[in-house]
């Protein structure tokens, strides 16, 4: 079974912030499967679908951001799956220009709370992710009001698109490896 974490903040104010770029994935991802995250479990929303012939595990941890290695690490051991090869971990990346996704097969945490609780949680930076850009802050203007802040309406179409390719990358991961994904989708935008 596939684990498949978008990263974000529960509630209405968080919806569609820049830091709930995982959770809007997921939607996109649950939606084409027609399902619901109806299932809570481990301190997450959960759902399950069929993507590429395997079993996956739609999640969208509700611990707020910084702490969602306390909803996936209890999650991977209690579906017995190894971060290394079962985990897809969907999360914003400031790093990257707004609507650019880049897939990695493991690394460090790269400055994300987010990441950087699973890691602590799974033991493990081996693990695969999929980042969503969201572009840096203008100046002047600090990190965390950015990535709280909604995408100005340039932006939000680059990132709906940048949904669909992502749900699109999982498709690619789960049926013909991450290094298919990598070399179909970390070239553009």
């Amino acid at each position: 079974m596939y684990l498949i974490a978008g990263l974000g903040n529960p509630g209405l104010s968080y919806r569609h912030t820049r830091h709930n770029i995982g959770f809007d994935a997921i939607d996109v991802i649950a939606k084409r499967y027609s399902v619901k995250l109806s299932k809570s479990e481990c301190k997450a929303k959960t759902g399950t679908c069929v993507i590429s012939g395997e079993k996956v595990l739609l999640i969208k941890p509700q611990t707020f951001m910084n702490l969602s290695g306390e909803a996936v690490g209890p999650l991977l051991s209690y579906y017995r799956e190894d971060p290394a090869s079962h985990l897809i971990v969907i999360s914003d990346d400031v790093a990257l220009d707004a609507g650019r996704i880049r897939i990695r097969k493991k690394g460090s945490a790269g400055g994300h709370n987010g990441l950087k609780d699973i890691i602590k949680h799974c033991g493990s930076e081996d693990f695969i992710r999929l980042r969503i850009g969201v572009g840096k802050p203008p100046v002047g203007q600090d990190m965390v009001s950015f990535v709280l802040g909604r995408n100005g309406k340039d932006e939000r179409p680059l990132l709906e698109s940048a949904f669909e390719r992502a749900a699109d990358a999982v498709e690619v991961i789960i049926g013909y490896g991450v290094d298919e994904a990598m070399c179909r989708f970390n070239g553009g935008t």
